[in-house]
């Protein structure tokens, strides 16, 4: 049974009451700007054991009923297919999921904006697969000199050009698929067209990470500059906030840097009417309150640290990150005093790697091998064979032992394996035959129904969400697939299991 460091209600209590709070010393609509993911919030459930990841959509959901949601998107990433690598689809999907994912939590999300516009035709196509299921859109363009010329930007000819969404609700949550998306230049164009109007709104941000009220150092906000060493956040003192109240607070060094700048187009929007003195006081977080056990927090946002450190190097070696974020994740990672190997799962793997090797256990090819430590803390190993890859090997393993089924048992037929690998190889002339963990789960699922050892082991694959795991080489899709479905939390050395480019 994992150990429980936050609590949900508790948070969820706090978190209600503040927005609503905020939403109170506005005379028009609050826009809420929302950083980080409001559903799916992985990040926050590894740093924050016990932490329900759509607790968010519930605090949204306890006043759907005075709530609108605008959905934004850049016409470049739309462009450009930008993927939100946690799901591992473009933005542009992602934008028709979180449509769908609100309707299932009963909040309707039919307006979208594309941000950033430049006529781009992609973006006019998506647009229109969105409006023929109903869903309402914009655009609003560049801005010339956004935002620093403010005298211009807050100007008939800056947002006053723009395209304003008409809401119902007092509340309008501003989402995004991800960072760059334009949530911050909708709101500020919705407040200018509201008080031109003579319509008094507000804004607040609902940041998750990092926590304003935690130190600067505490692992959890350490872990929110490793998890975004490819943007180059780093967690400051809010200077402004420490001016205004005496009091410390932390938030990051582009809010910080930005707030005079943003200070001064809400003056200039608002007449001065809404007062804020710091970024901080902008924020309605409250995420820091649900937190009961700091001494379980602290361990798991440390483990987090590490991952994002092998997590880095492999974007790297796989083309899609930096040298620069492969540097800065290793720095944070050695500025917190830990290093690769106190992911207890690291050196289990590399142990079964080395042992996989010397015992000759895969003699048609390259070795491979993958380690999981189970929420016992029981340690198991798998390597890849002629049959299925280590990370097929490496679930089966610890279904088997979840299940009480004698390793040695076969799960799935040999000669349905077999006959799979001649299809792949036959048929669909693919290089490597053996099964990857999607369709080694697809084979124990359809063994399920006829063999009772089979079911057995298919009934325990809940057990492994959560789970800790490492492998000696970079999975490939059908691997990576699978394991983020079983909501298992892998990383893995920066290496290919071949250099053949073909065999991957």
């Amino acid at each position: 049974m994992k150990e429980t460091g936050f609590d949900n209600e508790k948070y969820l209590k706090e978190q209600t009451q503040f927005i609503m709070e905020r939403m109170r010393k506005v005379d028009g609509k609050l826009y809420l700007e929302c950083g980080g993911k409001l559903l799916f919030d992985y990040h926050a459930a590894r740093v924050l054991p016990g932490f329900d990841t759509n607790v968010k959509m519930r605090v949204f959901q306890s006043f759907k009923d005075q709530l609108d949601v605008i959905i934004c998107i850049n016409a470049g990433d739309i462009e450009h297919r930008k993927i939100r690598s946690d799901f591992g689809i473009t933005y542009g999907t992602d934008v028709f999921k979180m449509i769908d994912d609100f309707a299932e939590w009963g909040i309707r999300a039919d307006k979208v904006v594309i941000t950033m516009f430049r006529g781009e035709k992609s973006a006019v196509s998506f647009a229109d697969m969105l409006q023929r299921r109903g869903v309402s859109v914009y655009y609003h363009r560049p801005i010339i000199g956004y935002p620093e010329n403010v005298d211009s930007v807050v100007s008939d000819e800056g947002y006053g050009a723009n395209q304003y969404i008409p809401t119902e609700h007092q509340v309008v949550l501003v989402t995004a698929p991800g960072p760059g998306s334009g949530k911050l230049a909708t709101c500020l164009n919705q407040m200018y067209h509201d008080f031109k109007a003579n319509r008094k709104s507000g804004y607040a941000k609902y940041e998750t990470f990092p926590i304003w009220n935690l130190p600067i150092d505490h692992p959890v906000n350490v872990a929110y500059e490793a998890a975004t060493s490819d943007l180059g956040d780093c967690n400051r003192i809010d200077h402004f906030y420490m001016t205004a109240t005496g009091q410390i607070a932390v938030n990051y060094n582009r809010d910080i840097a930005a707030f005079p700048l943003l200070k001064r187009i809400l003056d200039k929007i608002t007449g001065g009417s809404l007062i804020y003195n710091s970024p901080t006081d902008m924020g309605v977080n409250r995420l820091g309150f649900g937190i009961v056990d700091d001494k379980i927090v602290r361990n798991a946002a440390n483990q987090e640290i590490i991952r994002r450190f092998f997590r880095s190097a492999c974007e790297y070696a796989q083309g899609t990150g930096t040298k620069d974020a492969v540097m800065r994740s290793r720095e944070i990672m050695e500025r917190s005093g830990r290093h690769p190997e106190d992911r207890p799962a690291v050196p289990v793997a590399k142990a079964a790697l080395q042992d996989a090797i010397t015992r000759g256990k895969n003699k048609d090819g390259i070795t491979c091998a993958a380690s999981i430590q189970l929420n016992d803390g029981k340690m198991i190993t798998g390597h890849n064979s002629p049959l299925m890859h280590a990370s097929s090997a490496l679930v089966f393993n610890a279904l088997k032992y979840l299940a009480g089924i004698d390793h040695e048992t076969e799960l799935i037929p040999r000669q349905v394996i077999d006959s799979i690998r001649a299809m792949k190889k036959d048929t669909l002339k693919e290089v490597g035959i053996s099964l990857n963990l999607d369709e080694a789960l697809i084979c124990l699922a359809m063994s399920a129904a006829l063999n009772a050892d089979a079911k057995k082991a298919l009934e325990k694959l809940p057990e492994l969400k959560g789970c800790e795991s490492h492998m000696s080489h970079i999975p490939s899709a059908g691997d990576a697939s699978g394991l983020r479905k079983l909501g298992i939390n892998v990383t893995s050395e920066p290496k290919f299991p071949s250099s053949n480019m073909m065999n991957f």
